[in-house]
């Protein structure tokens, strides 16, 4: 069964878990072994690499490659999700707390560059992977307890602005393992004396699988067989 082997990226779409992704990949190759290199939230889109049979051994070394991402983030308000799936709580500027004006392009830059790159002290999102007691932080924040999560380094290479007008905030960032771009948009709103929540993200790299090569979920073949993957692999 797991004579078949290869290692491709899929552009996993909105609303789909990365595991429903791994179980639609396994059934398609004939139940070979399938795993991925590195979860995308079900809101997320992009580079999701997939290995099959025994190319499933590197997806340790796959995981600790760098990252690529561009996100939208709204800086009207924080949710309880860092997302667009939670309820909002709207930061007005010149409410008590908030800044007094939408912060300039050079402002936010400025903040980028001063805070948030270099290897940065980063709190994890309440919904997330993250083990607490050895339960998942985002079961407990489901049920209403929501945990506070230590803060840990992270690596964060660069972020470039894409684009900004209030309240949105177009972003480039190229960052290590476990950085959350879920956490820079609500660390940023706070840095800011804004609000901070993801409207969108897309990972469009995984080390030097790209979203150029990575292929769309209505691309996949019904079957996937070794002469798909070789073909995918020499891209």
């Amino acid at each position: 069964m797991d004579a078949l082997a290869g290692i491709f990226a899929l552009d996993k779409p909105i609303g789909m878990t990365s595991m429903q992704a791994v179980a639609l990949v396994r059934r398609r190759a004939g139940g070979a072994r399938t795993g991925h290199a590195g979860t995308l939230d079900p809101l997320a889109t992009g580079v999701l690499v997939i290995a099959l049979g025994k190319c499933t051994r590197q997806i340790e070394s796959l995981m600790a490659t760098d990252k690529r991402y561009e996100t939208v983030i709204d800086l009207s308000a924080f949710t309880t999700t860092d997302d667009v799936e939670g309820p909002r709580t709207e930061v007005v500027p010149g409410m008590p707390g908030a800044a007094p004006v939408p912060p300039s392009r050079e402002q936010v830059a400025h903040i980028l560059a001063e805070r948030f790159t270099g290897t940065v002290m980063q709190r994890p999102p309440a919904f997330s992977a993250m083990k607490v007691g050895g339960r998942r932080a985002y079961a407990l924040a489901r049920k209403g307890h929501a945990p506070e999560l230590a803060p840990r380094p992270v690596r964060i290479d660069a972020i470039d602005v894409l684009g900004y007008e209030w309240p949105r905030l177009s972003l480039d960032i190229r960052c290590g393992k476990g950085t959350y771009v879920r956490s820079i948009a609500r660390e940023l709103g706070e840095a800011l004396g804004t609000g901070g929540h993801c409207a969108s993200i897309r990972r469009t790299a995984v080390g030097n699988f790209t979203i150029d090569r990575a292929v769309t979920v209505d691309a996949l073949p019904a079957a996937i067989d070794e002469p798909w993957l070789r073909t995918r692999a020499a891209e």
